[in-house]
């Protein structure tokens, strides 16, 4: 608490101190609902906890089930005069408590399992975050140039955009068996679903932020006789740099949105093929823990970015909303 009140006084920016502390509170609030409903029995607790049995022949100690069955059952047994069941006030099995998710997730990191028929939370995760490198790399190589281009010259867009609008509208999951068909079923299909769901989307964006640029810096440039290429590169690329920059960021975080998705095309591989072994048998700390994960990387990739777009382009002031 010291240590915050200093840095309340400090010298720092007011307006960066608030974005922190809102930024704290937007995890800190429903990690604070989670908590109440996991640890408060009267919130919600619609389960039993078996932790004696009594006279009744199916129920066993960890098993839960609903409160109503868990009173028809003491009442059975005060009939019969037999020994009640007795259990503790518990959430679905689905929903664990945080602590629970926290040492899944720390047990997951720290101590994954040997067996090689088991999925390892951190091998997993690498071979996701290849699919999603190589998939978002290919889209970029293809989407940025296009969507320059198009952007740039009214000709190059009225010639693509229109069957990228219309193609942007198909889910790419679609595309998952004829991508098996073509590509195999390891990773290929996997990064084609990412560079399909995410290239389309690009192009028009990244179109429509190039033609943001101020048309009196391009009509200046032409009148200095500045032509193909040197305009793209030396007044057309500079110029959208750092919303470009931003765009790729938020495009990125899309690229793992179809992750899930394409990563059940084919074989099963990835943290998908963890989450949903660990579902499996009912492993549901593992899951979120997986899922959180993913949560972690991603958004910890993207404050790793925004960070660097603020080095890489100090003169651009929108960097700092964000």
């Amino acid at each position: 608490m010291n240590a915050i009140a200093k840095w309340l006084e400090s010298g720092a920016d007011p307006a960066s101190r608030k974005r922190t502390l809102f930024g704290i509170g937007s995890f800190l609030l429903p990690l604070l609902i989670w908590c109440l409903v996991s640890y408060v029995p009267w919130v919600w607790h619609p389960k039993i906890d078996i932790t004696n049995p009594g006279g009744v022949d199916y129920l066993q100690v960890g098993m839960r089930v609903d409160k109503s069955m868990f009173r028809h059952e003491v009442a059975e047994m005060e009939k019969k005069h037999l020994a009640v069941p007795q259990g503790t006030p518990a959430n679905p099995i689905y929903l664990p408590a945080p602590d629970e998710v926290a040492k899944a997730l720390y047990n997951g990191i720290v101590h994954p399992p040997k067996g090689t028929d088991v999925p390892s939370m951190p091998a997993s995760l690498w071979h996701s975050i290849q699919v999603i490198f190589w998939g978002f790399l290919i889209s970029s190589l293809i989407g940025v140039p296009l969507g320059v281009l198009s952007g740039t010259y009214t000709s190059v867009g009225r010639l693509n955009e229109p069957f990228i609008e219309f193609f942007r509208y198909l889910p790419a999951p679609a595309f998952g068996a004829l991508a098996v068909a073509v590509l195999g079923i390891y990773d290929g299909p996997k990064i084609a679903i990412i560079v399909i769901g995410t290239l389309f989307q690009q192009v028009l964006i990244i179109a429509n932020t190039t033609r943001k640029l101020e048309v009196t810096l391009i009509e200046a440039a032409r009148t200095l006789g500045t032509r193909s290429v040197k305009l793209l590169t030396k007044v057309v690329v500079p110029g959208i740099l750092p919303d470009l920059y931003r765009d790729q960021r938020i495009l990125l975080g899309w690229a793992w949105t179809y992750l899930i998705v394409a990563e059940l095309i084919g074989t099963s591989s990835g943290i998908t093929w963890f989450i949903t072994q660990q579902a499996r048998y009912r492993h549901f700390d593992n899951v979120y823990a997986g899922i959180i994960t993913i949560g972690i990387i991603g958004f910890g990739t993207d404050l790793i970015l925004g960070r660097l777009g603020r080095k890489l382009f100090p003169w651009d002031r929108t960097q700092d909303r964000h």
